[in-house]
């Protein structure tokens, strides 16, 4: 009896939405006075099927994915005979650089993936785990992007932007001085890669630039919340072989506003790495972005480490008002003595956090920078 042949699973799958013209004009009476015997040929009915123009969705083969890191509600099948698996090391628009057994690649992005209904901003980022179909020589479609293990993620135009996947440790670099350091904003990252169980690490460079005992208050308030912290220079090398050892084989993220030094850091690091730097501006301290798309390093004492674009600002990606205060590792352990089982922590009265501060127990930079980012969601 011949053995009945296992069937790929069907699923009907939702796509972005297409730009169209309407099917059926709807402008009878102007086309009725220009000329009735028009008439005879206006389409008496209308009729929008599966496989119509209009429609945005389409049956597919594949799965459902589960876990929630992929950023694509479906998981396509694929011919692992003909198809290799790899890890994106650049992305730059609709091509992308992967690095395979088989050696580095040039690739495209299968149209089906792009279509596909997200709220990715780019389908494909550094770090992740792809699945290509070669198309000759060292050319190439990715395919599939395998489930992510995690991703550091930030809003851009309404949309999720991913700036990294699959990485263990997230470095917040920041600088003393030129440009000077900014709380809010490492604060800001803190609460998005705990969110995604990702180790973060506060890296403060060009200390040379200052005396130290100017921002060590500063640096202690991160310190005595758990936070890992490193004061490094990458003009001195002072603190490098610390930071150097905590990126050994580990895969790595590095983030940070412009002109904080996050090339120059990298240089120090691995000096066979020759990453290109920029001058910060004497102006307004503003860095330039030598950076201008994020790329998967590897490292000559092992492990990865993805260098990515400088940011102005950081809008926070799936954060509620009310998870906020969760995520202050200071201010959680007030917020079920309030008065109020809803309190906001702003304005209402016997607030425990409010309290907290007051005396002295919860640094009020700290609930500066919590009401911000609060009011700003």
């Amino acid at each position: 009896m011949t053995k009945k042949r296992k069937e790929t699973p069907k699923i009907r799958a939702e796509f972005r939405k297409k730009y169209d013209q309407r099917g059926r004009k709807t402008d009878f009476t102007k086309d009725f006075q220009a000329d009735q015997s028009q008439l005879d040929d206006v389409a008496s009915a209308e009729r929008i099927s599966g496989k119509g123009k209009l429609t945005r969705k389409r049956t597919v083969s594949g799965q459902v994915d589960e876990t929630g890191q992929s950023g694509f509600q479906i998981e396509l099948d694929v011919d692992p005979a003909v198809c290799l698996q790899g890890r994106a090391m650049r992305v730059s628009g609709l091509k992308s650089v992967v690095r395979t057994a088989q050696g580095d690649f040039e690739c495209a992005i299968r149209g089906l993936l792009k279509s596909l209904a997200t709220d990715l901003q780019n389908v494909v980022v550094a770090g992740d785990l792809v699945t290509i179909q070669q198309t000759g020589g060292k050319q190439g479609v990715i395919v599939r992007v395998e489930p992510r293990r995690n991703t550091l993620s930030r809003t851009s135009k309404g949309k999720q932007q991913i700036i990294a996947s699959n990485v263990q440790l997230s470095l917040i670099v920041a600088s003393a001085a030129q440009p000077d350091l900014k709380p809010n904003l490492i604060d800001r990252l803190l609460l998005s890669i705990e969110k995604t169980g990702i180790q973060p690490v506060i890296v403060v460079n060009k200390i040379d630039l200052v005396d130290l005992a100017e921002i060590m208050p500063l640096i202690g308030s991160w310190a005595q919340l758990g936070y890992q912290v490193h004061l490094v220079s990458a003009q001195t090398g002072q603190g490098i072989p610390r930071l150097r050892n905590l990126l050994r084989n580990r895969e790595s993220v590095v983030n940070g506003q412009s002109g904080v030094g996050k090339s120059s850091l990298l240089n120090a690091l691995d000096p066979g790495l020759g990453r290109r730097v920029g001058e910060v501006s004497a102006e307004n301290e503003k860095g330039k972005h030598t950076t201008t798309l994020a790329e998967l390093i590897p490292l000559s004492f092992g492990g990865y480490i993805i260098d990515t674009p400088g940011i102005r600002q950081f809008q926070l990606w799936d954060i509620v008002p009310a998870e906020v205060e969760s995520m202050f590792r200071d201010i959680r352990p007030y917020t079920h003595r309030c008065r109020f089982p809803d309190c906001t922590h702003t304005h209402e009265e016997d607030c425990a956090v409010k309290s907290g501060v007051a005396d002295g127990l919860i640094d009020p930079r700290r609930y500066d920078s919590y009401c911000q980012i609060r009011g700003d969601l």
